[in-house]
């Protein structure tokens, strides 16, 4: 059996500033963006577009406005809207956690939408360019949530699973002792970590080095996230819940069902256009 670590959220505290490993994980995912970016830019395919380091930089301050807007405000209104909008204060309070990944993929499409327009980019060009250096990103705000001890697991159907572990109950964050929620429970955001993270990583990463039709890369990348993400729902205790043609279905597979179906429409769309020679958008 294990016990979740529960570190202290605070990593370091600068009289009265406290700098917290969640944020830090966002500092870590901007970081990798600018280190991956660099070595995509040397991929012959994306050196012959003219990709530059400046764009990197250019792009990583747009891409943050994306992530964090975007990305708080599908948490306030794709999962709790109730708490928020009664307590609107805690909307700008994103260093205790509560960062919704579907809303921070609509703001980075916007933002690098924007981008594009302001440098005079080719739009595909510029989603199928960063889609691979976003998994390792999320996988660091995953590692958040579980330092956070967020996102906690459904209760292991085999309580003898190895990695099974007790979960803290964040209802209780004053309690003089810890209080831990019923059974042992699959570490979620760990197995998010790995699958929706670094698996989508890897794949995306080999598909991408080498040329691809525009717009491919990109909407692989969506279709790898989505069903990844569809899978390891089974495994997260759910925001919400509803159900579908008689079965269960979770707020966080109602998200990703959207980027699948309109992957799979972009994927068919891109070799379409490359096997009939069309002109790219």
């Amino acid at each position: 059996m294990l016990i979740h670590p529960m570190p202290d959220p605070i990593a370091l505290q600068l009289g009265p500033v406290a700098i917290h490993w969640y944020g830090l994980m966002y500092v870590l995912a901007f970081a990798m963006f600018i280190t991956l970016g660099r070595v995509r830019i040397k991929q012959p395919h994306i050196a012959a577009q003219g990709w530059r380091k400046e764009d990197l930089d250019d792009m990583l301050f747009y891409g943050m406005l994306g992530v964090v807007i975007g990305g708080r405000m599908g948490e306030v209104l794709f999962y709790e809207p109730v708490k928020y909008f009664s307590n609107p204060i805690e909307i700008l309070k994103v260093w205790h956690g509560g960062m919704s990944f579907h809303g921070g993929f609509l703001g980075v499409l916007i933002a690098m939408a924007v981008w594009a327009r302001k440098s005079g980019r080719n739009l595909l060009d510029v989603y199928d360019f960063i889609a691979p250096l976003v998994p390792l990103g999320y996988a660091a705000g995953r590692l958040g949530n579980f330092i956070n001890a967020e996102l906690p697991g459904r209760v292991a159907s085999d309580q003898s699973l190895p990695w099974a572990m007790l979960w803290p109950d964040n209802a209780y964050p004053l309690h003089p002792n810890p209080v831990f929620l019923q059974g042992l429970r699959h570490p979620s955001p760990i197995y998010q970590l790995l699958i929706d993270g670094l698996l989508v990583f890897v794949i995306l990463w080999l598909f991408s080095r080498k040329e691809r039709p525009r717009l491919a890369v990109g909407a692989t990348y969506t279709l790898l996230y989505g069903c990844a993400r569809f899978f390891t729902e089974y495994f997260r205790t759910p925001d919400w819940e509803t159900t579908f043609l008689g079965m269960p279905i979770t707020s966080g597979q109602v998200l990703s069902l959207p980027m699948i179906i309109g992957a799979l429409v972009m994927l068919v769309w891109a070799y379409k256009v490359k096997q009939k020679g069309r002109a790219p958008i």
